[in-house]
């Protein structure tokens, strides 16, 4: 990380707005491709400096992330990473305070914890497609799920030192917006920013913080987007190798926002007293399968996946629906997803399964159970006792779905719907009592034992007890 012992890093928000200056005017030609990432580790840790790149440098993916595998390996491993959706060098040069304007500036708790920090490093130029990816990078170098929070779910959250946690804030940034309206919205995130640090410091674990964002304002995507389909290109064959095949993805935008996984998907119904089955897990998943998601939705407060089918069961259109929604909570005071409803929609008639009392997580994670059925532990409840969905039986194996909050082709943190008592559980809670009843009944045994009230004596006459006592 950067050397800070230098006088003219006393002043070091000027000193960075200056640099981030610089280097714009050094990368003109390239400053769409571009974005600045700030690092810093938390007041009162010191680890060894790192040295920033030379002028007019563009940090690539591999070097970006030798920088991240430098500082994890010797820093803390609590990472937290403010992602916002847009930024460029511009915004420090023109909000920062660059020009002596100090009470300009709208990142002063950006500022601060830069100047509290002993190992501050600025990348003022990484290549975009690096700092997309930089939540795969640290996941990969953390080995954990990252989690997405936000200031109020943090303060509920216990953190410890000795393990590793990702923790992701997302930001916003006014694109098209006007000059005054970007300023606001740069400040609100700094504001934010303050508030995580702050609840930080009253945890007093060790964290090292990134500041970056996913692309440049205004850029046309198109080349990068190539680049991001090629790095998912390249993740499927590996899986494939692995034996393990993709999610089911839905893009709004080029941006995905529903994600579907399951290791079986089976539909039956009730003919003539039996039950006639058909696995749909082969025209969902695999290699080159690409199923038809015609009438899929997805926004803020809703989401619903649409698995067009054909030629199923008898059925010459079959589709397979997943509603969901999220709400903010005011007993858990906190945003929750619900899958709402499974409905099977077939030649014009709906089957509906309500799946809000048992199929719910936190809006940050995704759902995840071993066995999603409605007839063997059921999760999923016919709406009525007159919907057809009586005459019907869906299985879902291993299945995991997240609507909200998804970031890239990865699920977030899973909420698992395994109880605490689960069957394992409950077999060591009756053999350890089983143990203490034994050992209890051999305890008493013990303590009914009686030291003998008379001692033979071998210099004397035998002792001798009558029968009747």
């Amino acid at each position: 990380m950067a050397t800070t012992g230098r006088p003219q890093l006393r002043s070091i928000s000027a000193c960075l707005a200056v640099f981030l200056g610089l280097l714009n005017i050094l990368n003109t030609g390239n400053c769409d491709e571009q974005v600045p990432l700030i690092m810093w580790t938390s007041e009162g840790v010191s680890v060894p400096t790192q040295s920033p790149p030379t002028a007019g440098h563009i940090v690539g993916q591999q070097q970006l992330a030798s920088y991240l595998e430098k500082a994890l390996s010797v820093g803390p491993r609590n990472v937290v990473l403010f992602l916002q959706d847009k930024m460029s060098i511009e915004d420090f040069t023109m909000y920062g305070g660059a020009f002596g304007n100090k009470q300009d500036s709208v990142f002063p708790n950006l500022e601060g914890a830069l100047r509290s920090s002993s190992s501050p490093l600025v990348l003022p130029a990484v290549s975009w497609p690096a700092s997309n990816a930089v939540i795969g990078q640290l996941q990969d170098q953390l080995d954990t799920s990252p989690l997405y929070m936000d200031p109020e779910t943090l303060s509920q959250l216990r953190l410890n030192a000795s393990s590793p946690a990702l923790l992701v804030f997302r930001l916003p940034y006014g694109f098209g917006a006007d000059l005054m309206s970007a300023k606001d919205i740069l400040s609100g995130n700094d504001e934010m920013i303050g508030q995580v640090l702050s609840t930080m410091k009253t945890q007093s674990v060790p964290y090292t913080a990134i500041y970056t964002a996913l692309q440049p304002p205004g850029r046309l995507p198109r080349g990068g987007w190539r680049e991001r389909e090629r790095e998912r290109e390249r993740q499927r064959k590996i899986k494939e190798k692995a034996g393990i095949y993709g999610p089911v993805e839905f893009k709004e935008e080029d941006n995905t926002c529903i994600l579907l996984w399951a290791q079986g998907l089976s539909v039956s119904i009730l003919r003539s007293g039996r039950w006639e089955e058909h696995d749909l897990t082969p025209l969902t998943f695999g290699e080159g399968v690409s199923p038809k998601l015609d009438g899929s939705t997805c926004d803020k407060s809703k989401a619903r996946l649409v698995l067009n089918y054909e030629n199923i069961l008898g059925h010459r259109s079959f589709k397979l629906i997943f509603a969901m929604s999220q709400r903010h909570y005011k007993v858990s005071a906190r945003r929750w997803f619900t899958l709402d409803a499974v409905v099977l929609e077939y030649d014009g008639t709906h089957a509906t399964f309500n799946g809000s009392r048992h199929v719910y997580a936190p809006a940050e994670y995704s759902y995840r159970c071993g066995s999603v059925t409605n007839f063997r532990w059921p999760v999923l409840i016919p709406r009525t006792s007159k919907d057809p969905a009586n005459q019907w039986r869906v299985s879902f194996a291993d299945f995991q779905i997240q609507g909200f909050n998804v970031t890239g082709s990865d699920f977030s943190y899973a909420s698992d719907c395994a109880g605490f008592f689960s069957p394992g559980i409950w077999m060591g809670l009756m053999t350890s009592l089983l143990m203490v009843l034994v050992l209890t009944y051999g305890l008493h045994m013990i303590m009914q034992l009686h030291t003998m009230d008379r001692f033979d004596d071998p210099k004397g006459p035998a002792i001798s007890v009558p029968l009747t006592e």
